[in-house]
């Protein structure tokens, strides 16, 4: 049966639909709560250790992202790395499965609108109130620095910070496309929830630990190189290609080169990197991407990846009244 019409009609209504409904959900309330007191946290302990310790800084605004010294702990980014996908999860583990089991599936397809348009709409509806919750918490930081120190952000500050600000939204998206994958597998929402959830835990906190081991089982480490103190290359690099299979850890690495402008490497330095260089000398916000370019792409690949296997199984799913 061929198609009467584009397969995205509609695709305004449903997104404007769920961006409604999440606005309005107390979930979206409670998410604002802790983006409040998270901004308002980070932000005061990191005004209280740039007084102290890192004044003369020329990149002193960038610090109420990252912190410094023993405050990095507890940093803006530390907080957000774990907000992100709790924030995306919250959103899309029922998505679709809910409306299986309010039996109103079926209903909404019998409108002119298409399987493209609505799961389209649903992650576009989602991915806007997480963009919308991001941009009022980086908009907060920013305004609560310049009240806390009293000092404007240069324009390389913010055109860093702006960046950082996208990479947050497409590492957000990641985490909702693996959500709303799950909400397509499994019609319990209770079952979704679990599955993303334990998945997240899994590639954030176990993943890295796991890829060390297996570098060192598949490359061992080179005793000349160990008798001069120093790690095998080739282990090395395998266990940075393992751990980067975790978006968390993609996520992290992108952070690093754009919101420290003297990141000249994501892995291994080698001497041919360093010739002509000023140690400690920060690069141009252009060559911060450049490094940090392979990771960006990866994020986004993954996000595209995710959504078209739940695009893929959601098409082939029976649909009943």
């Amino acid at each position: 049966m061929q198609r009467e019409g584009s397969a995205f009609q509609g695709l305004g209504v449903v997104t404007l639909k769920e961006l409604a409904d999440h606005l309005t959900s107390i979930r979206f309330f409670v998410l604002e709560l802790i983006v409040i007191l998270i901004a308002l946290g980070t932000v005061w302990l990191a005004s209280q250790d740039i007084k102290q310790n890192v004044a003369e800084d020329p990149f002193l605004f960038l610090r109420f992202f990252t912190g410094s010294g023993q405050q990095q702990l507890l940093s803006f980014i530390t907080w957000l790395t774990l907000l992100i996908p709790l924030m995306a999860i919250g959103l899309g583990f029922d998505s679709v499965n809910s409306e299986h089991n309010r039996h109103t599936l079926s209903r909404i397809l019998s409108q002119p609108i298409y399987r493209d348009a609505l799961l389209f709409g649903k992650f576009l509806g989602a991915l806007m109130t997480l963009a919308i919750a991001l941009v009022v918490l980086w908009l907060l930081v920013i305004g609560l620095g310049l009240l806390f120190i009293g000092i404007p952000p240069a324009g390389e500050e913010m055109a860093r910070a702006f960046v950082f600000l996208l990479v947050s939204i497409v590492y957000a998206g990641v985490w909702l496309a693996l959500a709303m994958l799950f909400s397509i597998l499994f019609r319990s929402t209770a079952t979704a929830a679990l599955v993303t959830l334990g998945l997240w835990l899994f590639l954030s906190f176990i993943w890295p630990i796991l890829s060390s081991i297996l570098a060192v089982v598949i490359v061992p480490p080179d005793p000349r190189y160990a008798a001069l103190g120093l790690q095998t290359p080739g282990t090395v690099m395998l266990q940075q290609i393992l751990a980067r299979f975790s978006p968390s850890t993609l996520f992290g690495e992108i952070v690093l080169a754009i919101l420290d402008p003297t990141t000249r490497a994501l892995g291994p330095i080698y001497l041919s990197q360093l010739q002509g260089a000023v140690l400690g000398a920060p690069l141009p916000l252009g060559s911060s991407i450049l490094i940090a370019w392979p990771q960006i792409v990866g994020l986004i690949a993954a996000a595209i990846l995710l959504f078209v296997i739940g695009y893929v199984i959601f098409q082939r799913q029976e649909v009943r009244a």
